[in-house]
């Protein structure tokens, strides 16, 4: 099933469920009035929304309303946590080439992980505000899951079991900002802003084959002003699948339901499928030229992220976000 949430009802939404062809939709206020309320509650709640998901696939539900993209929220507008991986390690590999610096080992038996901004995110549609286009405005499209109650120390076998939704994310990080933040070895603040998921979130069945060992095996795709960016394989060269990110983030504390856990920007080897941000292009050019060409993004940009399954069709919607200077 497809669910995602109105702008509607406050600050958590209004859940409701979508139908495959991401043109109608079900309010479920019946079963939970929030998407964060239903995954609480997983077990009674998840067959109740199938149900509803049926019908309305099923052309049964006279009540199914016309889906607007742009009148929803994220699916969560705001969680409990948010933790963000880097289990793409070709992107790691650029990033420290382009700087003469080697990859330490202990990064392909340990997953990188930060603790990321939860209070909000921006809805599909919604423009992301910058005061500065200085700051190094920049992209990364990723994947997410979302966990009910996972508790510490599961193994990653019981960690799969735990996940519960996926969809996408634009993580959006202001470049020129991370360096100094890094320098104080304290982590990501000031240069991770809000982000924003996809119109929907699904559940693992939704996607078939396409969905196996915790991995996401299809493309994911960004345009960035019109123009196609890249569509590097999800399901390729992920180092940490999503049960063993979901252990690492559980290894010494519960994780709550609703938590959300990334990706990192995904990338692959084969340079030729393009990147998932503007920093691993710049990064590729300065490896090739000793220089980056590719400037950030500047106000007015669009950007546009989506994944198609083996039919063509869009699986969670398209993010699609306009770069809008804050005042």
């Amino acid at each position: 099933m497809k669910l995602a949430s109105l702008k509607t009802g406050g600050r958590d939404g209004t859940l409701i469920v979508v139908n495959r062809a991401l043109t109608q939709y079900i309010t479920a206020g019946e079963v939970a009035g929030t998407l964060q309320q239903a995954i609480e509650d997983w077990s009674n709640s998840a067959p109740r929304l199938n149900a509803i998901s049926e019908a309305l696939n099923a052309g049964q539900c006279d009540e199914a309303s016309a889906l607007d993209c742009s009148a929803l929220a994220s699916p969560f507008p705001r969680a409990y946590e948010f933790v963000d991986g880097s289990a793409y390690l070709p992107h790691v590999e650029r990033v420290r080439r382009a700087r003469g610096a080697e990859v330490p080992e202990s990064f392909y038996q340990d997953p990188l992980m930060y603790q990321a901004t939860s209070a909000g995110f921006l809805g599909p549609r919604d423009p992301v505000p910058v005061v500065s286009e200085d700051y190094g405005i920049d992209f990364e499209a990723e994947i997410v899951v979302v966990t009910d109650d996972v508790p510490m120390a599961v193994s990653v076998e019981q960690a799969a079991g735990h996940i519960q939704l996926l969809g996408l994310i634009n993580d959006v990080s202001l470049r020129n900002l991370i360096p100094a933040e890094l320098a104080k070895g304290f982590g990501f603040l000031q240069s991770k802003p809000r982000s924003a998921f996809s119109p929907v979130f699904v559940t693992p069945d939704e996607l078939g084959d396409a969905w196996r060992d915790s991995v996401l095996h299809l493309p994911l795709i960004s345009s960035l002003n019109g123009e196609h960016f890249g569509a590097p394989e999800a399901g390729v060269d992920m180092q940490f699948n999503f049960a063993q990110l979901t252990a690492h983030a559980a290894r010494t504390r519960p994780l709550g339901a609703g938590t959300i856990v990334g990706s990192g920007t995904i990338a692959n080897q084969d340079e030729s499928l393009g990147s998932s941000c503007l920093a691993e292009r710049r990064m590729l050019e300065i490896i090739k030229s000793g220089k980056p060409e590719t400037p950030f993004m500047a106000f007015g940009d669009r950007i546009r992220i989506e994944m198609l399954d083996a039919q063509g069709r869009s699986i969670f919607g398209a993010i699609e976000q306009v770069i809008e200077r804050y005042v």
